[in-house]
C-alpha cells in the first residue's frame, strides 16, 4: 500500500473527526493545534442530525448522552429575573436524538479519538505552503518543516491555512454586526435544565447551568474595529457595551473581567467559493459558517466525514476528492446557515419594542401550554 499522509491544521470538533476517519481510511496523519491547551469557555453546542450517527459510529455517543446539560428550554427574564416568554430548546420533545454539551465536552472526546491513531502537534502553527505536482512543504513555527500529501485547514474562523493558500482574511469574511463573548463562572442557577436570558435593546445576557459548570454569554449588536488577538480590547469592548445594565449584569461583567479564560469574537459570516486550491482543502468554519448561528458543531462532524470517506473514494486524485466533497456538504451547509437571520433577531431585537412583540409572540406559540402542562404531570 502507498504510503500516503496528512496534514490536518486545528485540533477541534471538524480536524479531530476528520482525523480519525482518515486514519480508518489507511492515512497517516498529523495535526497542527495553536493552543497548548483546550479552551473551556464557549456556549455549549448541539450534537444532532446526521452527527448523531457519526458520533455512534465513533463508540462517542453515549459519553456525550453522559455529559450532556440536560436543558430544556430558554426563558426570557426582565430586570427583575421574573420569566416573560419561553421557548423549548429541544422542539421534539424526549427525543434522544440531539444532545447538547459542553464545546470543551466534545472537542476532548473527538481529540482522544483521533491522538489513538494520529500524530498531535500542540503549541505551533502553520508559518508557510509550498505546493507543487507531487505534495506540500510545510513550514512550521516549531517543529521542523516536512512534505505532505495534502493539507486540511480546520483551524476555524481566522483559519492561517486559508490565508496562506487562498488569501487575506477580509476577502473571504464579512461581519455579521454582533459579538459574543462567553465565560465560565459560577453563576446563580434556579434550575439545571432552563437558561436564563435578560435582553435590553441591542444585548443579551445569558446564564446557563452547562451540567453544573455554569457560565455566562454576551451577545450583542455593534460596529466595532476589532482585532480578535487583543484580549484586552474585547474586554473593554463587552464593558463598555454592557456598563449600566439590569438584571445580573454588574456580576456578569465583574465575573468577565477576572476571568483568564475568556472567549470573545465578532459574529462572522465565512464564504469561501472554492473550498479546495490545489493540494489544500478547507473544513468546517474556515470555509463557510456563520459563527454562533448555523449548526456549527453538527456541521464540522457530518463535514469532516464526508470530506474523510471523499478523499477515501479518490486516494490517487485529490482534484476530484475535494470536488465530491464540496459537492455534497455544500448544499447541506446552505440549508442550515439560512435561519441565522432570524435566530439573532429572537436572541438579540434591537429594540425595546422588538423584546415586547418576540415576547407575546412565543407566548402566543401552542408549546408554551404543551410545556407547561407537561411539566406539571412530570
Amino acid at each position: 500500500m502507498v504510503d500516503r499522509n496528512v496534514l490536518i491544521s486545528g485540533a477541534g470538533i471538524a480536524g479531530s473527526t476528520a482525523a480519525y476517519w482518515l486514519a480508518k481510511a489507511g492515512w497517516s496523519v498529523t495535526v497542527v493545534e495553536r493552543a497548548a491547551d483546550i479552551r473551556s469557555s464557549g456556549n455549549p453546542i448541539d450534537v444532532r442530525g446526521g452527527a448523531v450517527t457519526i458520533a455512534r459510529q465513533m463508540g462517542i455517543w453515549s459519553h456525550l448522552e453522559e455529559v450532556a446539560t440536560g436543558v430544556e428550554r430558554l426563558v426570557f427574564v426582565d430586570t427583575d429575573g421574573r420569566a416573560q416568554a419561553m421557548i423549548p430548546t429541544r422542539l421534539r420533545g424526549d427525543s434522544p436524538e440531539e444532545v447538547e454539551v459542553a464545546r470543551n465536552e466534545l472537542v476532548d472526546v473527538l481529540l482522544e479519538k483521533a491522538q489513538e491513531t494520529s500524530l498531535i502537534i500542540r503549541d505551533d502553527s502553520i508559518t508557510a505552503l509550498h505546493q507543487d505536482d507531487r505534495g506540500i512543504d510545510v513550514q512550521f513555527q516549531r517543529t521542523p518543516s516536512h512534505r505532505y500529501d495534502l493539507i486540511i485547514g480546520s483551524d476555524g474562523l481566522h483559519s492561517t491555512v486559508r490565508r496562506l493558500a487562498f488569501g487575506p482574511e477580509e476577502r473571504f469574511s464579512r461581519p455579521f454586526g454582533m459579538f459574543v463573548g462567553t465565560v465560565r463562572a459560577p453563576a446563580p442557577i434556579e434550575d439545571p435544565r432552563t437558561v436564563l436570558l435578560y435582553n435590553e435593546p441591542g444585548t443579551s445576557l445569558t446564564i446557563h447551568p452547562a451540567g453544573g459548570k455554569p457560565g455566562f454569554a454576551f451577545i450583542f449588536r455593534g460596529e466595532h474595529d476589532f482585532d480578535y488577538r487583543d484580549a484586552e480590547q474585547g474586554r473593554r469592548i463587552v464593558e463598555s457595551a454592557y456598563a449600566g445594565g439590569g438584571w445580573l449584569t454588574t456580576l456578569a461583567l465583574k465575573e468577565w473581567g477576572a476571568s483568564d479564560d475568556r472567549y470573545f469574537d465578532a459574529v462572522t459570516h465565512v464564504d469561501v467559493p472554492q473550498w479546495a486550491a490545489g493540494r489544500v482543502v478547507l473544513l468546517g468554519d474556515a470555509a463557510s459558517c456563520i459563527s454562533l448561528f448555523g449548526e456549527g458543531s453538527s456541521n464540522a462532524i457530518v463535514g469532516a466525514k464526508t470530506l474523510a470517506d471523499s478523499i477515501a473514494a479518490h486516494p490517487d486524485d485529490h482534484t476530484a476528492a475535494f470536488a465530491d466533497y464540496e459537492h455534497k456538504h455544500h448544499k447541506h451547509v446552505r440549508q442550515q446557515q439560512r435561519g441565522a437571520g432570524i435566530a439573532s433577531r429572537l436572541l438579540v431585537p434591537k429594540t425595546r419594542s422588538g423584546i415586547t412583540i418576540r415576547n407575546a409572540a412565543l407566548n402566543a406559540l401552542p408549546f408554551r401550554s404543551n410545556r407547561r402542562n407537561r411539566d406539571s404531570q412530570g
